[in-house]
């Protein structure tokens, strides 16, 4: 496994450089999160031993399973993150609050206030990012720029937690044009919030999966999410 993962990556990097070169952007404003859900602890590692320093989980208690033991022997040194991609409840967000990195999916203002009022004593700010709906209406995500707004004033209110940009899904399409005209939407609403809050200063834009990185990174993104490209199939 540990070669196969590397070798994909390679792959990958071919593919993450050359939408740099074709949008004229460095490779180091790109970053790279492996979305380990539903992957075994064996697939972490293989991971891991190829460089990989960003992962990604959609479920808290798999996560949990998953990586708390891992960075007891993994991440003494180094900087290293673990994501929320998935729906959060309100029911799991304490353990979220205090396993995650960052929680990227924060797609209600209920949320806000939940994890808010859960960080007010963390050692650091928690990072979130905003989650917009720009594609299906069936996606989760605040579902104009006004909420978004809205919620971003929210939540820079709380001193927990680290607003730092916005995520999307794009549609599930073979249509480009409708993939792109996504992307392009969720920069233009982080150009507009970071116009309106400069304080939060928004770096993040998590957009860009297996299917569509490519042109995620040629419409700005500085984070894709990765799972199938890197993992193969689930089952695999």
């Amino acid at each position: 496994m540990k070669d196969s993962i590397a070798a994909r990556l390679e792959q990958i990097e071919e593919k993450i450089q050359a939408a740099c070169r074709r949008s004229g952007r460095e490779r180091r404003d790109v970053g790279l999160m492996a979305v380990t859900k539903f992957q075994p602890p064996r697939a972490v590692l293989a991971a891991w031993q190829a460089g990989i320093r960003i992962f990604g989980e959609s479920r808290v208690q798999e996560a949990s399973g998953k990586f708390l033991e891992f960075w007891k022997t993994h991440a003494r040194n180094g900087s290293h993150e673990l994501h929320l991609v998935g729906s959060l409840q309100r029911n799991k967000a304490k353990v979220a609050a205090a396993l995650f990195d960052c929680v990227q999916s924060v797609d209600r203002d209920s949320l806000i206030d939940t994890l808010g009022s859960l960080t007010i004593d963390r050692e650091s700010p928690l990072m979130i990012l905003l989650e917009y709906r720009t594609g299906e209406e069936s996606k989760a995500g605040f579902v104009c720029r006004d909420s978004l707004f809205r919620a971003a004033e929210r939540a820079l209110s709380f001193p927990g937690l680290m607003p730092s940009g916005l995520m999307t899904m794009a549609p599930f399409t073979g249509d480009t044009a409708a993939v792109r005209s996504a992307f392009r939407e969720l920069a233009a609403a982080r150009d507009e919030l970071a116009k309106r809050f400069p304080a939060g200063g928004w770096p993040c834009l998590s957009m860009g999966m297996t299917s569509d990185f490519e042109t995620a990174i040629e419409e700005g993104s500085t984070m894709v999410r990765i799972g199938t490209a890197l993992f193969g199939e689930r089952g695999a």
